[in-house]
């Protein structure tokens, strides 16, 4: 396995900390901003509850913290306080403006963001309503305003009534679905409000259906005008092999107003100056800085490619009455395509990015919302989990449409990890209406998010929803054959005709498609609906399959880019045990059954390890709930790294027509709450063992173990932006009962070219195990690497197995013991374990102690082995010996 950073929790801090010179911020002589967050009342409909609450905030996170309620993760509280949702809620608060704003021209109260529907009144006076959780609302309230105990409420209607209310009133037709499946636990017609759509709840997370206002609230008070915001989007002129910085800067103007703009990028030795002229009311103004074309300019480039230059662009706005604006923002240079072409020997085209002029395997997975609560997602979960990213070799998140257009520091962040975004608009798993009012907050919606989002470089592709093309076209909501060409049309007018109309008039330097999966400009000449979404020879796919052996790797489509992919597994007892009691600590137990929210899902992953591995069977009910998480762990960390590894050596291959695989992003990052689901980091922050494997299969240079018709083959794939490697394979043969390897082979040397993937050793099963004479199918195990010619590993070790391990002959418990010793760097610890045997899949547990070990779930094959676990608070070698299990896969059974 590749050695995680020990330093993770050192450059977090140091993240943070650079994080405050990358935002961007707006300073202007001229404009008072009052911001209203902090301490409001808070009150129920009938007036039984009041009590004190933050904003930004919900109702759920207020109610908590005032101890009205008990944290809503625990146990079925998700159920037991349903009722907060059924409600309607007030936000209330009084302030007084300062001596130095009285009097000025005009006001404008912001609402960042609420969740989701009210009335907003100030002073007794209806000043507008919400509908739409991913907008800004700005609200004039000139002549509202009294210089002291101005009174503002907020009435939030509740989510679940409102969207009942919304449907029923939709009745020309059906909008299916009407309510998700029963196990989910959820509530009906999400898709009647615009909301995170999980909040209703999906099948690895909560029905948390939240009120509340979840973003800042500020008077902005002025009397010439204000600076809204401003975009800045690099672009290349291919004609003069130049760059020019378009700058895009929105205004609200109450009079004439005339000055100069001034641009810059110092380390660029770039400057220009424009006049400014504004007349009242809402204003755009583009201005276009042309770069120094002697300067020498440093491309960003996605992790593992390169570096990620961001360069401090600064915005200077001067007007004739001596007001001023002053803003920057770290820009970054590069170029993205989304390339679909005509491939030689295979139909269809292809489907793949292409960075800077540089083809890109995207590596990665997809990204949920953080939490259920908003208000409780902070810079800290946001920069672990994308510091887990980047350590597991990843360079791509897809931001799926079911949750949040994320918070801005997140998109801060991936472009210095340089980690590229795949971005969804928020639409997933049903169909929409298109009514005036609906479509309008969606435009506003889409505008504004774009607007927002656009001057990130790691953004790639905008995604107009996930999977309503594949609903329509294969026909999940049950739609007769008469009614189809209705719903087609309101799917071509909600993301054609608006969305899409709206992305390309926005931003023109990143593609857009119109859902995931699709079938790209194939989906395109279909009407917008192809036939077969998931055709691996057009666009990308989705593909799940509980039922069929994931270590077939026949099964899986050779498709052109996977953008969805995965098995589920549960979090480890240390996870649970914050949401859960000892009396359900069990498989069978009512809370197994209430935490899973994917059908069958407890019995598809037990009978999904069952085809390889023998079952936990022991005898103390606690030890057997702690194996059977162990067992689901290791079925899923060895189902997507096959499926993993079956993707990044098809990219250079065409197989009857399929092939080229271009991206593998499996499903999915990160844990909403504490529960089964697909992810490989857990709620918290802890990985499952899939993380640590995911470190290996999306390493920069890979070697991978197959057999095909009886015979052994490995391949090498290269993503390393170093140029070839010469390289063999060095092939070792272990039996179970010894550390010694039964035999060595390696193969000739090989010269494996960046973006290819080389088959590098090709030998019958039955000559390798005929030349190594002690070894069958179920008694030795396969371990591989890549030697360069002066003898070092290239990449990490893989291993493959030629039978299942529950039929290994001469499996021993590997009776393993462990020391635990400073390891003589900050908050690191050094455990050396010793092994009577070869042990599988030998995995570390320190409890709910945070931190990573360097490697986990790992082969042993020597009697003794160190890792290094760092801590991300401080801790003792007492409470890590105390806490740490061991466990391998012999140990459960």
């Amino acid at each position: 396995m590749n050695y995680v950073a020990w330093s993770f929790a050192c450059l977090y801090v140091l993240d943070v900390l650079l994080l405050g010179s990358f935002a961007f911020e707006i300073k202007s002589r001229g404009v008072d901003s009052i911001f209203l967050n902090g301490k409001w009342n808070l009150m129920n409909s009938n007036s039984s509850l009041s009590l004190s609450a933050d904003v930004p905030g919900c109702v759920h996170t207020a109610l908590q913290s005032q101890g009205f309620i008990s944290d809503p993760y625990y146990r079925f509280n998700d159920l037991v306080y349903r009722w907060i949702s059924l409600d309607n809620w007030t936000y209330t608060t009084s302030f007084s403006l300062p001596d130095h704003v009285r009097g000025k021209e005009k006001a404008v109260l912001v609402f960042e963001g609420v969740d989701t529907v009210s009335t907003i009144s100030l002073n007794g006076v209806i000043i507008g309503k919400t509908d739409n959780m991913f907008r800004r609302y700005d609200f004039e309230v000139t002549g509202l305003l009294k210089d002291k105990e101005n009174l503002l409420q907020v009435w939030l209607t509740s989510a679940v009534i409102y969207a009942s209310q919304r449907s029923h009133a939709h009745s020309q037709y059906r909008v299916p679905p009407d309510c998700p499946p029963p196990v989910q636990k959820g509530e009906c017609h999400v898709n009647f409000i615009r909301k995170a759509q999980n909040s209703f709840s999906w099948d690895w997370g909560p029905s948390f259906p939240t009120l509340g206002i979840w973003k800042d609230v500020r008077l902005e008070i002025f009397n010439t005008l204000r600076l809204q915001s401003f975009t800045t989007s690099p672009k290349y002129d291919t004609d003069h092999s130049s760059w020019n910085v378009e700058v895009e800067l929105f205004f609200n103007v109450v009079v004439l107003s005339k000055g100069f703009v001034r641009l810059s990028i110092p380390l660029l030795d770039s400057e220009a100056e424009f006049q400014l002229s504004l007349t009242p009311g809402q204003s755009k103004k583009t201005f276009g800085l042309q770069v120094n074309q002697n300067a020498s300019i440093m491309f960003w480039w996605p992790f593992g490619h390169g570096d990620q230059f961001l360069y401090d662009l600064n915005i200077e706005i001067n007007l004739e009455g001596g007001e001023t604006f002053n803003a920057e923002r770290m820009v970054a240079f590069r170029t993205v395509e989304l390339v679909q072409e005509p491939l030689p020997s295979s139909p269809g085209l292809s489907f793949y990015f292409r960075i800077n002029g540089k083809p890109i395997f995207l590596k990665g997975s997809n990204w949920i919302p953080v939490h259920a609560f908003q208000d409780q997602v902070t810079t800290d979960m946001i920069t672990i989990l994308l510091r887990s990213v980047q350590k597991a070799n990843m360079n791509a998140l897809r931001v799926w449409g079911g949750g949040v257009y994320e918070q801005d520091v997140f998109y801060t962040l991936c472009d210095m990890y340089g980690i590229m975004i795949w971005q969804d608009f928020m639409f997933a798993c049903a169909l929409y209406p298109t009514e005036k009012e609906f479509i309008q907050t969606v435009r506003t919606e889409v505008t504004q998010q774009v607007q927002r989002l656009k001057s990130h470089p790691s953004i790639i592709i905008w995604s107009g929803n996930n999977e309503n093309e594949a609903a329509i076209a294969t026909n999940w909501f049950n739609i007769t054959v008469a009614e189809r060409p209705l719903y087609v049309k309101d799917y071509v007018n909600l993301y054609v005709d608006n969305i899409r109309d709206i992305v390309l008039q926005e931003d023109s330097t990143r593609p857009f498609i119109v859902s995931s999966p699709t079938n790209g400009i194939e989906s395109e000449k279909e009407g917008w609906v192809a036939h077969d979404p998931y055709d691996p020879q057009n666009g990308d796919t989705h593909y799940y399959n509980y039922t069929r052996d994931c270590w077939n790797w026949n099964e899986f489509p050779r498709t052109r880019f996977a953008s969805e992919f995965g098995f589920q597994s549960w979090p480890s007892l240390s996870t649970l045990s914050k949401v859960s009691v000892p009396s359900d600590w069990d498989f069978n137990s009512d809370f197994s059954a209430h935490r899973q929210h994917h059908q069958d899902g407890n019995q598809q992953m037990l009978k999904q390890a069952e085809l390889h591995y023998i079952l936990p069977n022991s005898t103390d009910p606690v030890q057997r709930y702690r194996d059977t998480i162990y067992i689901t762990q290791v079925m899923q960390a060895q189902c997507v790294k096959i499926q993993t590894e079956f993707y990044r050596r098809s990219r250079s291959t065409i197989v009857d027509g399929k092939g080229h695989t271009m991206g593998a992003l499996y499903w999915q990052l990160n844990d909403i709450w504490q529960g089964p689901s697909w992810s490989s980091v857990e709620f918290g922050g802890k990985w499952k063992m899939l993380q640590y494997w995911a470190t290996d299969f999306y390493a920069p240079v890979l070697s991978v173990g197959l057999e095909n018709i009886g015979d052994m083959l490995i391949y090498t794939i290269s993503d390393s932006h170093t140029g070839e490697h010469k390289v063999k394979a060095q092939v070792e043969l272990y039996s179970w009962s010894s550390f010694d390897a039964v035999c060595s082979l390696e193969s000739n040397w090989t010269t494996i070219k960046e973006g290819e993937s080389t088959l590098v050793f090709q030998r019958t099963v039955s000559a390798v195990l005929t030349e190594c004479g002690n070894c069958t199918r179920r008694s030795c195990v396969i371990t591989f690497h890549l030697s360069s010619p002066n003898g070092e590993m290239i990449g990490p070790q893989n291993h493959m197995f030629l039978s299942s391990p529950r039929y290994a002959e001469g499996f021993q418990k590997p009776n393993i013991t462990f020391t635990v010793k400073d390891a003589e760097i900050v908050q690191n610890y050094a455990v050396t374990l010793h092994s009577s045997f070869p042990a599988v899949y030998v995995w570390l547990d320190v409890d709910d102690v945070p931190g990573h070990f360097n490697v986990n779930g790992f082969l042993m094959l020597s009697p003794s082995l160190t890792v290094i676990f760092g801590a991300w608070r401080p801790t003792t070698v007492e409470e890590i010996t105390a806490k740490l299990h061991v466990t391998s896969l012999r140990d459960v059974y």
